[in-house]
């Protein structure tokens, strides 16, 4: 019988990690505390760049939407898991689960593209200094950024709306921790090679045409750094350092999930990656901002004071 004409799953139960109920409240707690610190982290870096108008530059107003993104990454996903550790079964409706993928995946399209804006940003300012200002204007920020947002959902819906019609035949075991479109594509019960490459060649655009980007932008930028007088060159690597690490962190782990023929990478090693760059990556983004840029810090600092300062009787 032709699998296409089988009856579709109205729910899905997600598999997780463990059946084990001590395994699941360890990764319950671990889970929370980092999904509380993220969130709490991110939300903190922007309300410090709204706060201080020493951080009104586009570098910043673009780390802010990072930060936003990031929060609005995990708040897609991780109550779920969350759910998932106290619970027998997780399961999910059909159309929560197309949803949950659909968030998840716009939110990924939008931070790729939105990295590339920030290597570019980037570019100017230490390749073009003279014009950083008249070329990156506000307005241009608020437009690139509105373009970065539109386009990470309207690619998802190509994205997710080209998974959702490959034939599932009843299936609703999902191998993974939230609605994951690579682990759904596993419930696929006919040949969907065609699919896979149709997915593979989507991907391979949405992810490689923002990484060839950044990948031009800072060959221009190492060669402009190593031209510079040693004493510029320090505050150079510390402005880019930071943006390079969350692009390597973030690309790295999408591109094995995604870029990896589903033979090459089992169920169990897509779930731990899944985790690293849902859940490790956004929790690293904070830490990787404010550990490396001292006016950031600065002005964490002033809020800080100020906060107490206003808190004393």
């Amino acid at each position: 019988m032709d699998g296409r004409n089988q009856t579709k799953a109205t729910e899905f139960i997600l598999l997780g990690f463990s059946t084990s109920p001590h395994v699941k409240i360890v990764l319950f707690v671990v889970f929370l505390i980092i999904f509380l610190f993220t969130v709490s982290a991110n939300s903190f870096i922007i309300a410090v760049i709204q706060a201080d108008s020493q951080l009104s530059s586009a570098m910043y107003f673009f780390l802010l939407n990072l930060s936003f993104l990031d929060i609005c990454f995990l708040s897609t996903n991780i109550p779920t898991c969350l759910k998932g550790f106290l619970v027998e079964k997780n399961i999910i409706t059909y159309s929560g689960c197309v949803i949950q993928m659909y968030i998840g995946v716009s939110l990924g399209i939008t931070q790729c593209i939105l990295l590339a804006v920030m290597a570019w940003d980037r570019y100017i300012a230490i390749c073009n200094p003279l014009n950083y200002q008249r070329i990156i204007n506000k307005a241009v920020c608020i437009k690139l950024t509105f373009a970065t947002w539109v386009s990470g959902f309207v690619l998802a819906t190509v994205n997710v709306s080209f998974t959702m019609t490959v034939p599932l035949c009843g299936h609703n075991k999902i191998n993974h921790i939230v609605c994951e479109l690579a682990a759904l594509l596993r419930l696929a019960c006919v040949d969907i090679r065609l699919e896979e490459i149709m997915f593979f060649v989507v991907s391979l655009v949405v992810f490689m045409a923002p990484m060839t980007l950044i990948i031009f932008t800072y060959l221009h930028i190492l060669s402009t750094i190593l031209r510079m007088p040693a004493s510029g060159r320090r505050k150079a690597f510390s402005t880019c350092g930071s943006h390079l690490t969350v692009v390597i962190l973030f690309y790295g782990t999408l591109i094995v999930i995604y870029m990896t023929p589903r033979s090459m990478i089992s169920s169990e090693n897509e779930k731990v990656i899944s985790v690293f760059y849902g859940l490790v990556t956004p929790t690293l983004n904070p830490l990787v901002y404010t550990l490396r840029n001292h006016k950031l810090k600065g002005a964490m600092r002033k809020l800080l004071i100020r906060k107490i300062a206003w808190l004393r009787p």
